[in-house]
């Protein structure tokens, strides 16, 4: 998979920071897995092509949240009983609630707090999908919400440029 994204390299800028921006909107592969995508594009080579991938990558990961918020909960329990997307629904609605149980009981009054490190720490099943449907399900407010997935979102972008700029350093050290 790698060597796809190396091979598209030689493209034209605007179709790498495509890439970076779409992929950044992809559930449970977000930033974390478009900021790597972009370093192995050469993507984060110079100062301006980090600052611009992650301004694309932070936008991409961010515009389904206001959607999310709003419509994702509607969608899926409307959709869990249905006989093709059912299992999936009811996956997404399950993931959702833990999540939202998990934040709700190590946060307390701390929810907003508790959604931006849930989105911001770079795991498996984190991020600002996932943090969004659970922030929808505990009913929180919309711009409280937004807010803090963006808080989250700045903070994993920042991790992961971070790490992906180190890595590539590294690898290149170690290829020679």
């Amino acid at each position: 998979m790698s060597t796809f994204f190396a091979s598209l390299a030689g493209t034209s800028i605007v179709a790498r920071y495509l890439v970076v921006f779409f992929v950044s909107m992809v559930p449970l592969i977000e930033l974390r897995g478009a900021i790597p995508i972009a370093a192995v594009m050469g993507l984060t080579d110079t100062v301006p092509h980090v600052v611009m991938t992650f301004a694309v990558a932070i936008v991409g990961n961010m515009l389904p949240v206001p959607i999310i918020y709003l419509f994702a909960r509607k969608v899926l329990e409307w959709g869990k009983d249905k006989p093709v997307i059912g299992g999936f629904f009811t996956f997404c609605l399950e993931k959702g609630e833990k999540g939202g149980q998990k934040l709700q009981a190590k946060a307390g009054r701390g929810l907003f707090v508790a959604l931006a490190l849930f989105v911001g720490i770079p795991l498996p099943g984190t991020g600002a999908w996932t943090g969004t449907l659970a922030a929808s399900i505990l009913d929180m407010k919309f711009k409280e919400t937004v807010v803090a997935a963006m808080v989250g979102v700045l903070l994993a972008g920042i991790i992961m440029m971070t790490l992906s700029i180190a890595g590539v350093s590294a690898f290149g050290i170690v290829a020679g």
